[in-house]
């Protein structure tokens, strides 16, 4: 087994580190791997000046400041595990600091945008009711795509009106879901799913191709077909909803830290991203209204 490896079940191990994100970590420390061995060095002792060359290098190349910053990250959690596990004898990244990263606001929909998305889906066939329930369900619970597509007919509870969510590191969640959402996904449930599933007792609740989960591929391409029937034209990503559902919760007045939970962030200070974005609408709406704006 190679230290990389190595550091990567140790990660799996003690943080549940989803695939995604050790994947993530896995191409940053295979590409500075070769790029040590391009100049005869070893990944457990790198000379202290390889990576400030190597950083340099890539803005030259075009890469962004936000890149360098989650690979510096990589770094040195590994160097960090190193020292640790007495893989390495010092830290090559003690002198350097990681790049502050502004983070951009994300991008969202008004209220009446929403609105006229989930409304899109032409209820009046199967195909349709699944994507509005779908969709209602993302907006109402703020969820992620992967944890919509993965939802079973048992994270269902329709007579609390709650859902059982598996998030990242697979930790589990219980989201409230409203009484819109939940009567739609009760009217998919009894009715649109069956005549969706060739075996209803198959454990995916919203299927794709021969009772399946449905991909987030194939979702995010509904998506956006109801997006040019509801008329919307700004760009939109696979968490659009999910922005939405934070954003409007604070625009009302809901608590940074409830919005938290709900999301399922670790990290109160990923919610908080949330709070510029209303603070940006507040601030274009006085600027829009007000006399002396």
């Amino acid at each position: 087994m190679s230290v990389i490896d190595a550091f990567l079940d140790a990660l799996w191990l003690e943080q549940g580190a989803s695939d995604h994100t050790l994947a993530a970590y896995r191409r940053d420390l295979t590409a500075w791997h070769s790029h040590l061995e391009s100049h005869g060095e070893a990944l457990l002792a790198p000379p202290p000046e390889r990576l400030s060359e190597w950083l340099a290098s890539r803005r030259e190349e075009g890469y962004q400041l936000r890149s360098n910053a989650r690979l510096l990250s990589t770094l040195r959690s590994f160097y960090r595990w190193g020292r640790l596990n007495n893989q390495v004898e010092s830290d090559p990244l003690t002198d350097i600091k990681l790049p502050r990263v502004i983070p951009g606001l994300p991008n969202t929909l008004e209220e009446d945008e929403v609105e006229r998305l989930l409304m899109a889906p032409d209820t009046d066939t199967p195909l349709g009711v699944r994507d509005r329930a779908m969709l209602e369900l993302l907006y109402a619970c703020g969820l992620r795509v992967s944890e919509l597509v993965g939802l079973t007919g048992d994270a269902v509870n329709l007579s609390q009106n709650v859902v059982r969510v598996r998030g990242k590191g697979d930790k589990d969640r219980l989201v409230p879901m409203g009484e819109e959402a939940a009567d739609w996904l009760a009217h998919y449930m009894q009715s649109a799913r069956l005549a969706l599933m060739s075996d209803p007792t198959r454990p995916a609740l919203f299927p794709g191709r021969g009772d399946k989960a449905m991909t987030r591929q194939t979702f995010w391409h509904r998506i956006k077909v109801h997006a040019i029937t509801a008329g919307i034209t700004r760009p939109l990503s696979p968490h659009t909803l999910r922005h939405a559902f934070a954003t409007h919760l604070l625009n009302h007045g809901a608590n940074l830290r409830v919005v938290q939970l709900l999301l399922g962030h670790s990290d109160l200070s990923t919610t908080q991203i949330y709070t510029h974005v209303a603070q940006a609408r507040l601030e274009s709406l006085h600027a829009e209204h007000h006399p002396r704006g």
